[in-house]
């Protein structure tokens, strides 16, 4: 009688210690992310419908007053919010990206992928089928809070998804399952808001489609008091958390032996994951692409999965691409603005298609 003896799953590598040639690589990429993010803020405030000379941009940034004084306004109001919230919801996405594809070891994984996106829809599309609102845009007079209520609405939808989430994953050792239960929460969320919209008036129902392609115009310096405070704790929880994400790399099972607690670490990421992509469409839509590319693209660009280097160089590269999105949107001498979401899919997509093709390691660092 022939006897088969059960052989143990051989783990994922752990994070090598990079050579002298690799940190030289990484600390050159990151370079290139701090300068390249810094020149792109100060250009997507300086240009759109109306062009402000860069130097005037950066005197008013630092507390100069312009030459002209229209110049300050137009930084200080309208342009400066925009390059934040660009910033800071790239910055958002990515990493959430990241610490999903981590914990589930897919390579497409992304932020929305545990259906919160579409319980911030549902909740944005509730408020617009029971109450509408007089003006042409969600910053009306929506249920008599104006943005307020659309960001509460979205933020509520969000929250119901992520605690349905939670609950069912006391229930769940596999994040496999996981993550399909998330896709079909997700699904039956798009669902309702299909059926409500069948009810809404066609005006409405435009304000919810123009939501749904994304903006980072929309946001004023009491949503940012809100918003960068949240996704800055957010942003500081993943840093915080690099070294149970390297051991999620090496697969659950592995990090169990390490004595890392799997459930209490998948919250956490849940947790996390959750608060950056929930806190960023409820301020700007739901921003599609980033956080699905943007941690691929990292990957490669630093030739490691290491989370201490890998996250706060998503932070840098969700920050600059978002930035160069915004500022693609608003051409330069023209009053059109074009749909963020349709930016960030139709340039960004062929870019990380002939960077991964060209790339040895492809998706090595997430299928692993």
């Amino acid at each position: 009688m022939i006897t088969r003896t059960a052989v143990a799953p051989v783990p994922a590598p752990a994070p090598e210690q990079p050579g002298p040639r690799p940190v030289r690589r990484r600390l050159v990429v990151v370079g290139v992310l701090t300068v390249g993010t810094a020149a792109l803020f100060v250009l997507t405030i300086a240009f759109g419908s109306y062009q402000v000379p860069v130097g005037e941009v950066v005197r008013v940034l630092f507390g100069g007053a312009g030459a002209d004084p229209r110049w300050a306004v137009i930084v200080e109001e309208v342009r400066l919010p925009r390059a934040l919230t660009a910033t800071a919801v790239g910055a958002a996405l990515a990493v959430a990206g990241v610490q999903m594809q981590t914990l589930f070891r897919n390579a497409l994984a992304d932020p929305f992928s545990l259906g919160v996106s579409s319980g911030a829809s549902m909740g944005v599309a509730a408020v617009v089928v029971s109450t509408g609102g007089a003006a042409g845009s969600f910053t009306g007079d929506l249920a008599g809070l104006g943005r307020l209520g659309v960001v509460l609405a979205a933020s509520i939808g969000a929250g119901c998804v992520l605690a349905l989430v939670l609950l069912l994953s006391r229930w769940v050792r596999s994040a496999v399952t996981l993550l399909v239960i998330g896709v079909m929460i997700g699904s039956a969320a798009t669902a309702m808001v299909s059926v409500m919209l069948v009810y809404a008036r066609p005006e409405r129902a435009q304000q919810f489609v123009m939501w749904g392609l994304g903006s980072f115009s929309a946001t004023t310096w009491p949503d940012l008091a809100v918003m960068l405070p949240v996704i800055g704790a957010g942003l500081a929880a993943a840093l915080l958390t690099t070294k149970r994400l390297n051991a999620l790399l090496l697969g659950e099972d592995y990090a169990r032996t390490m004595g890392l607690n799997v459930r209490r670490s998948r919250d956490l990421a849940l947790l996390g994951t959750s608060l950056l992509a929930g806190a960023a469409t409820a301020f700007c839509g739901p921003v599609a692409f980033l956080g699905l590319a943007v941690p691929h693209l990292t990957r490669v660009a630093l030739g490691t999965s290491d989370h201490r280097v890998l996250v706060p160089a998503s932070m840098l590269a969700g920050a600059f691409l978002a930035l160069a999105c915004a500022l693609l949107s608003q051409p330069p001498g023209m009053d059109a603005v074009l749909p963020l979401n349709a930016i960030t899919s139709l340039f960004g997509a062929p870019v990380v298609i002939a960077f991964l093709v060209r790339s040895r390691r492809g998706l090595q660092g997430v299928t692993s």
